[in-house]
């Protein structure tokens, strides 16, 4: 009991972030706000799931060992479990629990959407968090953000203090000379099964699951670089697999430069929010006889 009393203490001396997602970027973020002083939880969100699993925390809610630069995720089902795992500096609690269930904790200070639903309507949650992040797609400033980052090739870690972000194209970054041909999309919605794991290598053709009982091959040569967890519902129109067709297995561990620089643009979009805030409050008090 009194450890549990400490853990609260110390939980609520801490500033509070929720980040949305817990894919490779959802993780990354949570990474860089923990070092930046916040007690951080994730919140799983199912659509689109999480392929690039070795990159994430999220195979931390099936209590699976998830640590990304020297960063522990723990699962959390409860409240009193994501106060005790957030009250340690080097931890970062993976909740089922949606963002609204999480509002019964305490007031958010910052509330990042990192769930990258690029065809998705995205709710406005400003009322709900002191600071609002949104990252990638859907997100128009003063509408339903306060900032935002974007994660658009080209524009990687852009601050939009103005405006929308930019919409999604469908096109994928080169990696080994191979763009949206490296990847197999679900065309119909049902449960995914798979023996495959992250980090395996596969000859094109290989069988790597059956979606919905319908089989799923591997587009190419190489290895597997995401690929769902197994018995997961995967919706129409989402990646399933992802296949390196580098010569040698890399980057399927830890954050890639490209999740790095959104999570450091996402935590110099909060101070600068947080800045922007202070100045008005400063300015307010100045004009008040």
């Amino acid at each position: 009991m009194l450890g549990a009393s400490r853990n609260l203490i110390a939980f609520q001396r801490r500033r509070l972030a929720v980040v949305m997602g817990t894919n490779e970027i959802a993780s990354a973020v949570g990474v860089a706000l923990n070092r930046a002083g916040f007690a951080v939880v994730l919140s799983h969100d199912s659509h689109p799931p999480v392929i690039r699993r070795g990159m994430a925390f999220h195979d931390a809610l099936f209590d699976d060992h998830a640590e990304l630069g020297g960063i522990v995720g723990y699962c959390a089902e409860n409240l009193l479990e994501i106060a005790s795992i957030v009250a340690r500096k080097k931890s970062v609690a993976v909740t089922p629990l949606s963002f609204t269930d999480l509002l019964a904790l305490r007031e958010t200070d910052v509330l990042v959407d990192a769930r990258m639903q690029k065809n998705r309507i995205t709710p406005d949650f400003r009322r709900l968090a002191k600071i609002t992040v949104g990252l990638g797609p859907k997100f128009v400033v003063g509408e339903n953000c306060d900032i935002a980052v974007e994660t658009h090739p080209g524009r990687i870690g852009e601050l939009i203090r103005k405006g929308a972000t930019d919409e999604a194209d469908g096109a994928s970054r080169p990696l080994g000379g191979a763009g949206r041909e490296r990847f197999v999309y679900s065309d119909r919605a049902g449960i995914w099964r798979t023996p495959v794991d992250i980090g395996m290598w596969v000859p094109k053709g290989f069988l790597i699951g059956r979606h919905e009982d319908v089989p799923v091959f591997a587009p190419m040569d190489g290895f597997v670089r995401g690929v769902a967890r197994d018995s997961v519902f995967a919706p129409e129109g989402v990646k399933l697999v992802e296949i390196d067709p580098r010569t040698r297995a890399e980057g399927f561990a830890g954050a890639d430069e490209r999740c790095r620089t959104i999570a450091m643009a996402t935590v110099k979009a909060v101070r600068i929010e947080a800045a922007r805030r202070a100045a008005l409050l400063d300015c307010a008090a100045g004009e008040r006889p």
